[in-house]
């Protein structure tokens, strides 16, 4: 019998499986692409049996590519976008609306009228007050569909990030649960004591009912059944946050370490150990791994439009065919000077300012297609840079390692000009899904395939290694013009707002 791990990273644009080997290797890789709605603006949904579908039917595709059978896998290892959510019938366990992505600012009049207390909430959860989390969209349902509330104190109705939908759907209902990680993205989680907050359940007004039960990320956890990725019962060892497993998966297991993940977005974590960080940055506190899966503490930058900006230039404005064609237009473009501020869902760390919109700034009669491109990609690296300003400033310390990972580090240009801005290199994770390889890792850890957090070390190997060219004066030339544009942004919502 084949020793496998079946590594699933269901994320915001779409869901990846890897099948892994006893040695750490990566065997197959599978993928399928998630639906967008956006019924108003600034408003995002998924369809939940989407997102079930996707994974039943990359897992399948992946094992199938790898000549494997259900009886080969000895676990599987879930990592999920965090802050979206569903919530869902608890007898028939169907949903009761759309899947609210963690991308949507629905929620940011609630926001602004709990603003006064996010000293409170920072303190209880680590977080602040911001449509990106949970809570104040999960509020603004039970708010808008008055029915839902009566039958959420009746117990008959389920709340979860989509690491609970997903374990619900595979065990047929046999279990409702939830991992620290991804509590702690919703607004409820009481940071110090790990358990349900009274206070944040009363202010936003969830009843305790509709909870699912809070477990570690290293299990096994619950099994999925015959008859829904395999012929045969398979552990699901792990159930852990995506950009925690990402953490993970890139050996920054202890204080001092962290990573950057290019993905729909930008996360950056840094590994606090035991010590939870208060950030005077307006950063976030949150739930980490140490090297054998128990919980810790992590400090962490969210940066809400990265990849999804190269999306932008495909989907909507039609400037590329592929994602991969960006590289080779922005060594072309000449022009330097345009800046995109992507700021299409608002703007994340440090300035969380959930009503900008996004901007493009430095325009000429000679710019071009190329000028665009470019400017998309200087934006994800620029956004990166400002979060690890904010981060060295709440340590203390310059981070002088940097590991990134994600979709994006497969473009040599973005990865060059990262190094080149932060004048520090930048090693580039040599297998790009490490989101998926964490929650495999630890699974393959929590049913025994590895005996020990060192026999993992000897798995994860670094790849290419950028390291920074630019001049100085080059670098604060475009830094300047790169914070100007983000103030115009800033400036501009704040007048929209007087007015």
């Amino acid at each position: 019998m084949a020793e496998l791990v079946l590594a699933i990273d269901q994320g915001t644009t779409g869901t990846t499986v890897l099948v892994i080997d006893a040695r750490g290797r990566v065997k197959t890789r599978a993928y399928r692409e998630i639906r967008q709605f956006y019924p108003q603006p600034g408003w995002v949904e998924h369809d939940p049996e989407e997102l079930y579908r996707s994974v039943v039917a990359a897992s399948k595709k992946a094992l199938l590519a790898a000549r494997a059978r259900a009886s080969d896998v000895r676990a599987i290892g879930l990592a999920n976008q965090r802050e979206t959510f569903v919530v869902w019938e608890r007898k028939s366990g169907r949903p009761v609306h759309r899947a609210i992505v963690w991308q949507c600012r629905r929620s940011a009049a609630i926001c602004e009228e709990l603003r006064e207390r996010e000293a409170e909430v920072t303190e209880r959860t680590g977080l602040i007050i911001d449509p990106y989390f949970s809570g104040t969209k999960l509020k603004w349902l039970l708010d808008s569909e008055p029915r839902l509330l009566p039958r959420a104190l009746r117990g008959e109705l389920c709340f979860g990030t989509i690491d609970s939908w997903l374990t619900f759907k595979l065990s047929r209902g046999a279990e409702f649960v939830t991992d620290f990680t991804n509590a702690s993205r919703t607004m409820l989680l009481n940071l110090e004591r790990r358990e349900w907050d009274d206070t944040m359940l009363e202010m936003l007004g969830v009843p305790r009912e509709m909870l699912p039960r809070l477990v570690g990320s290293r299990g096994p956890i619950v099994e999925a059944v015959a008859g829904t990725i395999g012929e045969r019962a398979i552990p699901i060892g792990a159930i852990i946050g995506d950009q925690q497993s990402a953490l993970y998966g890139q050996g920054a297991v202890a204080a001092g370490e962290g990573k950057t993940t290019y993905g729909t977005g930008a996360f950056l974590l840094m590994h606090t150990g035991d010590r939870r960080v208060l950030s005077r940055n307006r950063l976030l506190s949150s739930v980490a791994l140490g090297p054998e899966g128990e919980p810790a503490y992590a400090l962490e930058g969210s940066i809400f439009i990265a990849g999804a900006a190269i999306q932008w230039l495909r989907d909507e404005l039609g400037l590329i065919k592929r994602a991969s064609e960006s590289a080779a237009m922005a060594r072309r473009s000449k022009n330097t000077d345009v800046y995109l501020v992507p700021a299409f869902v608002g703007l994340g760390a440090p300035h969380w300012d959930s009503d900008a919109r996004g901007a493009i700034v430095g325009l000429t009669r000679g710019a071009n297609r190329d000028d665009l491109v470019r400017a998309a990609l200087h934006s994800i690296a620029y956004q990166v840079l400002d979060v690890v300003a904010a981060m060295e400033a709440d340590l203390g310390e310059k981070l002088n390692v940097f590991r990134a990972d994600g979709g994006a580090t497969a473009n040599p240009y973005l990865m060059q000009f990262q190094a080149d801005l932060l004048e520090r290199p930048v090693t580039v994770a040599r297998i790009a899904d490490t989101t998926a390889l964490g929650a495999g890792l630890l699974a393959g850890l929590a049913v025994g395939l590895w005996r020990s957090a060192d026999e993992l070390e000897t798995l994860r190997k670094a790849g290419k290694v950028f390291k920074p060219k630019m001049s100085a004066d080059e670098r604060e030339r475009l830094l300047a013009g790169w914070h100007s544009a983000v103030a115009q942004v800033l400036t501009m919502q704040d007048a929209n707002n007087r007015g």
